[in-house]
C-alpha cells in the first residue's frame, strides 16, 4: 500500500472520527445507528480500513451532518483515483475495468508502457487475452465476465490506428517466452507482433535478457501525456499523478528505454522466442 494512499485514508478516517466527535456521539453509539460492528468504526477513524461511497453518506446521516456529505465522498474519491483496489474494481467485473482503460486511452495523445511478463495488452491478440485473464481468475476469483473484457480490450486496439496517437511500447524478453496460454496460441501472439515493429506511430522495443540493464526490470507501468501513470501490483492499480511520482516513473523509463533495441534487432528477439517455443513444443 502506497504511503500516500495510506496517509490520504488516515485524513479521511479522521475526518470522519471529528465530524462524529462534534455532534457529542461516541464511536459505540454511532455503531448502534448504523448497524455496524463498533470494530468497524475504529478500522474507518483510523485509516486501517477504507469505507465505501455508502459508508460515508450513511455515517454523515448517523452524526447529524448530511450537508458533509459531499465532503466525505469527494475525498473517498480522490482517494480512490489514485488506489483502486481489484476488489472493488472486479465486484462490477472485468468489462468495466477495460472501460475505464478506454476513457484514459481517449484522452491520451502519447502513451509510453513497461510490461516485464506480459504482452501489452493493446498488442494482445484475442485468444492471448482470454488465456491471461482467465488465469487471474485464479486469483481473483470474481473474474466471471472474460468474454466481454477480451472484446473490450480487442475494441481499445483500434486506438493504435490513430496517427494523431503515438504509442511507445517496452517489453522484457521474458513476457514473449511466458507460457500464460497454449504454444500455439503464444505462437500467433509472438507472429502477430512482428508487424508493429515497422509501425510510424507505434513503436515497439525489446528489453533482451542480455541487454546491459540501467535499472531492474522491476514492474509494469505506463506514462500518459507524461502527467500520469498507471502501475498495479497483485491487490490493486494505482492512478499516480503526483508530479513527483510521474518524474519517478519517466526516470525508470528512460533508462530501461535505453536498453531496448528495435527494429530488426528486436524481430530477432523475437524470432529467438519462437524458436524456444517450437523446441518445448
Amino acid at each position: 500500500m502506497s504511503t500516500d494512499f495510506q496517509q490520504a485514508r488516515v485524513a479521511l478516517g479522521a475526518r470522519m472520527r471529528e465530524l462524529r466527535t462534534e455532534s457529542g456521539l461516541s464511536g459505540r453509539a454511532v455503531a448502534a445507528r448504523l448497524g455496524w460492528p463498533q470494530s468497524k468504526v475504529s478500522k474507518l477513524e483510523t485509516g486501517r480500513q477504507s469505507p465505501t461511497m455508502t459508508d460515508v453518506g450513511a455515517w454523515a446521516e448517523a452524526v447529524g451532518r448530511p450537508d458533509a456529505a459531499a465532503e466525505l465522498v469527494g475525498r473517498l474519491r480522490t482517494l480512490e483515483t489514485q488506489y483502486r483496489s481489484w476488489r472493488r474494481q472486479l465486484a462490477g467485473g472485468v468489462r468495466p475495468v477495460q472501460e475505464a482503460h478506454a476513457a484514459q486511452g481517449k484522452k491520451t495523445t502519447n502513451r509510453q508502457s513497461f510490461d516485464p511478463t506480459l504482452v501489452p495488452g493493446l498488442l494482445q491478440t484475442a485468444d492471448y487475452a482470454r488465456a491471461v485473464l482467465t488465469r487471474f481468475a485464479r486469483v481473483h476469483p470474481s473474474i466471471r465476465d472474460v468474454e466481454a473484457a477480451v472484446m473490450a480490450r480487442m475494441e481499445r486496439q483500434r486506438a493504435l490506428n490513430d496517427r494523431m496517437r503515438s504509442f511507445h511500447f517496452l517489453v522484457w524478453e521474458g513476457a514473449l517466452v511466458s507460457w500464460l496460454c497454449s504454444p500455439a496460441v503464444l505462437a500467433d501472439q509472438l507472429e502477430s507482433l512482428v508487424p508493429w515493429l515497422a509501425r510510424g506511430n507505434v513503436r515497439l522495443g525489446i528489453v533482451p535478457f542480455d541487454a546491459d540493464l540501467r535499472v531492474p526490470a522491476g514492474v509494469g507501468f505506463s506514462i500518459h501525456d507524461g502527467t500520469l501513470v498507471i502501475t498495479e501490483s497483485w491487490h490493486a492499480e494505482m492512478w499516480l499523478d503526483d508530479p513527483a511520482d510521474v518524474a519517478l516513473h519517466i526516470r525508470a523509463w528512460d533508462a530501461l528505454a535505453e536498453s531496448a533495441v528495435y527494429g530488426s534487432a528486436a524481430h530477432r528477439v523475437i524470432a529467438r522466442a519462437c524458436q524456444a517455443l517450437c523446441r518445448n513444443r
